[in-house]
């Protein structure tokens, strides 16, 4: 069962990140959820954040956005998801 991250816009983007890396570490790959400009805005940094984090372990991060339908107050709303995941890189990345 992958683990899902909901992003606001008030998401503290290294704190979002330290969680996304966990993730990432315990299970390989994560999705998050933003619904907003502002949520995807720190959804984005989130990710790239993180990615510094794994790089010197050798990982690069990978992320394929999609649209996805979530129920809030028993009314559906359109949600970016992001399937984050990782791959391992044979150089270091800066």
């Amino acid at each position: 069962m992958i683990t899902v991250l909901k992003v606001s816009s008030k998401s503290n983007p290294n704190s979002v990140a330290g969680a996304i890396a966990g993730v990432l570490k315990e299970r390989g790959n994560t999705e998050i959820q933003a619904i907003g400009a502002g949520a995807v805005n720190q959804a984005i940094k989130a990710i790239a954040i993180a990615r510094g984090f794994v790089a010197p372990s050798g990982f690069n991060l990978i992320f394929v956005p999609a649209f996805t339908d979530v129920l809030i107050n028993n009314e559906n709303k359109t949600a970016i998801k992001l399937l984050v995941g990782h791959r391992k890189v044979s150089r270091r990345l800066k």
